[in-house]
């Protein structure tokens, strides 16, 4: 644990706003004066989360593969769902040759690294909609190879980058696939969380990259309310892309400014309903939700984590897992990473 410590050090330096020329920032956000705090103390872990995060725990490390992927029960080997499992697992402190879980994360790891292609795209065979899988599991390098220094993770993590890079659109986000010609602001965050975890983990990642991005994820903002749309002057604003967007300023460099306000207004105010877990985007909303009410501070996350964490542990089935339209093992991933935010073990995480 002590050696957990030193590396979460070492990147609270690496997350200066300076490595990506941004503005300096406070603490947090701001938070409105008609939302004020409650008066009952403000409590992040309780007995009944670390019991859940224990039993969601032990139940992804019985749905892993002996390959060492997820997925299965809805997808396939899926390099994302392996990615986001992998990361739940470090969030909760287990790394490859450390914790009870150590051992999971080195075969996710194995498996993530035996599915980049040359040309540095990782895709399991029935991958779908690849750049989705590749943005999740090039975060899960940035964080491993940043916790561990692990020099069989650095080349995956260059060639995983410098893909991103390369198929930016001109518009300045990413779509589905790897190819550089269209854009939506789902696909761009978890693009721009990959960029932000490669460079604090050291990877280069050009300063124009990140620029055009803050740009169209700005662009995708909704003037009437906040919210956020799903491609530039396409669709209204909805809750899970909202909160993506939220995160994805945050993640890159963005900490002052109005669009954030709006943004976690909106969020606050579009709460998804418990029963919606099954359709939609739910899992998906309430991970980018946590970060970007975290990363907000103050009242923003006081008001924010303790429902979402109530009403996850509520949903937690009898065998540790969250159920999803995507399958339990993504749902009980996403709810796991929510829940364990209070951590503040993984880099990326780090305010």
């Amino acid at each position: 644990m002590t050696h957990m410590r030193s590396w979460r050090c070492i990147f609270l330096l690496a997350m200066s706003p300076a490595l990506w020329a941004c503005p300096s920032r406070g603490e947090e956000v701001a938070s409105p004066a008609e939302h004020p705090v409650t008066a009952a103390p403000f409590v992040e872990i309780t007995p009944q989360s670390r019991q859940s995060i224990e039993r969601g725990l032990a139940y992804l490390a019985r749905a892993q593969a002996d390959d060492g992927s997820y997925g299965a029960e809805q997808y396939g080997r899926h390099a994302g769902i392996t990615a986001l499992a992998c990361l739940a697992f470090m969030a909760d402190g287990h790394l490859p040759g450390r914790g009870a879980y150590g051992i999971h994360v080195d075969r996710g790891l194995q498996f993530i690294i035996a599915c980049e292609q040359e040309t540095g795209l990782v895709a399991a065979d029935t991958s779908h909609g690849p750049m989705y899988g590749h943005g999740f599991a090039t975060l899960f390098l940035g964080e491993i190879y940043g916790m561990t220094g692990d020099n069989r993770v650095r080349e995956a993590l260059i060639k995983a980058t410098r893909l991103i890079v390369d198929n930016q659109n001109r518009e300045g986000g990413w779509r589905y696939n790897p190819v550089p010609y269209d854009a939506d602001i789902s696909v761009t965050i978890c693009q721009i969380m990959a960029l932000r975890s490669a460079r604090n983990a050291g990877i280069h990642v050009p300063r124009e990259t990140i620029d055009r991005a803050i740009q169209y994820v700005r662009q995708c903002q909704n003037p009437v309310d906040g919210g956020f749309r799903y491609m530039l002057n396409s669709g209204g604003s909805a809750f899970p892309r909202s909160a993506a967007g939220v995160a994805s300023l945050y993640y890159a460099g963005v900490y002052h400014d109005d669009a954030l306000r709006r943004g976690l207004e909106y969020l606050l105010a579009n709460r998804p309903a418990p029963n919606s877990r099954a359709v939609g985007h739910y899992f998906y909303g309430h991970y980018y939700a946590a970060q970007a009410t975290f990363l907000a501070g103050g009242d923003y996350w006081k008001q924010w984590y303790p429902a979402t964490r109530d009403e996850l542990i509520a949903q937690q089935q009898d065998n540790g897992g969250w159920d999803s339209a995507h399958g339990p093992s993504y749902g009980t991933a996403m709810a796991l990473l929510v829940l364990e935010v209070p951590n503040r073990l993984l880099p990326i995480f780090q305010r």
